[in-house]
């Protein structure tokens, strides 16, 4: 059997690249939970210390478990798990001693007991936490009655101790960076935003439809990045709540809570652009230059907005790019473009204006902004009327929402209207481009 030495070498230095990428992302997972490691372990040792040494427990499980439970939640729900703990034991507690009392314990009455507080919790409207805690409270309570006396109390007690001991370390003792916590979040949501802006400018750019479709689809499959940026959200302002030594970060997480929204409609624009750049392709419509290269600028745009919240300026910088972006847009139209590259040039300055709000402008401002840097369609040359062509832009970037919602039914719909119906309009058609 012959071997290509070459192939193997090359092989070779595949898997060490694939190796060294795969420490890389362990090490990077192990920082990101270091600190929660190290909060962990020590409100459960707090709790252990207190139940036991204070309050006289013999065996305190049950509060280092509470502890433990309570930071293994979300950033962000800490305190209101605390309160679910409490709550799920009382029900728990409750349940049990009643159905003990009048029936006493046996198996069928431990059915009875758990199935009664899991009924109970949801008819009260409790949330998951507080329906698994009521059913393991009622189980201890009916298994170890026989056997153990006065459990109710030491159970409180330890929910009590075990929660307030997470929000201890939380708040005071290790209290996590909510900025720095913030940064490590947006950042896949904002690369996966840039780069796939820079991906589908190239795909047009060389007319490779398989480019463009793979960003689609990965536009398409952000709802992981942007569920991690919501969720750091709330984890930065409950920290930030709780924690005297972060009240000072209050008014730095203003940007973040605030650019969330216009951020994921800046992805969801941004996935309707891409799929009319497929169409564009498909179609074999005119591609001017400026076209890709306002994409370019968006994507520089957003990786601009990232580092300047990240270092805590003003995203001067970030909103001149997300202008030039629709300057250079308003050239590929003055150059000629069909039906989708008319809807591409529109998408380019809704997610301008997305990315304006996102760095602080108000929504008004942002469309006034857009507008004066595309210019006058008078002077573009266009052969529609302004008020049509300047309509659907301002709306979109005024309700870019609203436009997004439909706008995965109505493309699909109008591409094959665009086909039964025959070639997209050329850029002197009369209401067709832009109406």
């Amino acid at each position: 059997m012959d071997f290509d030495g070459a192939q193997i070498a090359a092989t070779a230095r595949r898997l060490r690249r694939r190796g060294r990428a795969t420490l890389n992302d362990r090490v990077s997972r192990v920082r990101a939970t270091l600190v929660l490691s190290v909060q962990a372990g020590l409100a459960a040792g707090i709790s252990w210390l207190v139940a036991h040494e204070l309050l006289g427990s013999p065996q305190p499980v049950f509060a280092p478990i509470s502890a433990v439970g309570t930071l293994a939640v979300s950033v962000g729900q800490r305190f209101r798990r605390t309160v679910e703990l409490i709550v799920g034991v009382a029900v728990g507690v409750a349940v049990g001693d009643l159905l003990i009392f009048l029936l006493g314990t046996g198996p069928w009455q431990l059915c009875l007991v758990v199935t009664s507080a899991i009924l109970l919790t949801v008819f009260a409207g409790g949330s998951v936490a507080i329906l698994i805690q009521a059913a393991a409270t009622a189980v201890l309570i009916v298994t170890l009655s026989p056997a153990g006396h006065n459990l109710e109390i030491p159970r409180f007690l330890d929910a009590l101790i075990g929660g307030s001991a997470a929000l201890l370390v939380t708040a005071l003792l290790l209290p996590l960076n909510p900025v720095r916590v913030l940064n490590r979040a947006a950042q896949p949501a904002l690369d996966l935003l840039a780069n796939q802006l820079d991906a589908t400018a190239d795909g047009l750019r060389k007319r490779d439809r398989g480019k463009a479709q793979r960003s689609l689809e990965k536009l398409r499959d952000h709802k992981e990045e942007l569920a991690s940026f919501d969720e750091a959200i709330q984890g930065a302002k409950e920290t930030a709540t709780l924690s005297p030594a972060r009240w000072h970060r209050r008014d730095e997480l203003t940007h973040y809570a605030e650019a969330a929204d216009p951020v994921e409609r800046a992805i969801r624009n941004s996935t309707t652009l891409a799929r009319r750049a497929i169409t564009l392709i498909e179609d074999a419509e005119p591609i001017p230059d400026p076209m890709p290269a306002s994409m370019v600028h968006l994507a520089e745009s957003v990786r601009l907005l990232r580092h300047e919240f990240a270092v805590g300026e003003e995203p001067e910088r970030s909103r001149e790019r997300s202008l030039r972006a629709v300057s250079v847009a308003a050239r590929a139209y003055t150059e000629g473009v069909g039906f989708s590259g008319s809807v591409v040039v529109a998408q380019v300055r809704t997610v301008a204006s997305d990315l304006l709000v996102a760095s602080g402008v108000t929504q008004e401002e942002a469309n006034r902004l857009v507008r004066e840097a595309f210019g006058d369609l008078k002077k573009n040359k266009r052969a529609v009327k302004p008020e049509q062509s300047e309509g659907k832009p301002e709306q979109s970037e005024g309700k870019s929402e609203h436009s997004e919602g439909k706008s995965e039914q109505s493309e699909g719909k109008s591409e094959q209207s665009e086909r039964k119906s025959g070639p997209p309009p050329t850029v002197g058609d009369p209401g067709g481009a832009w109406s």
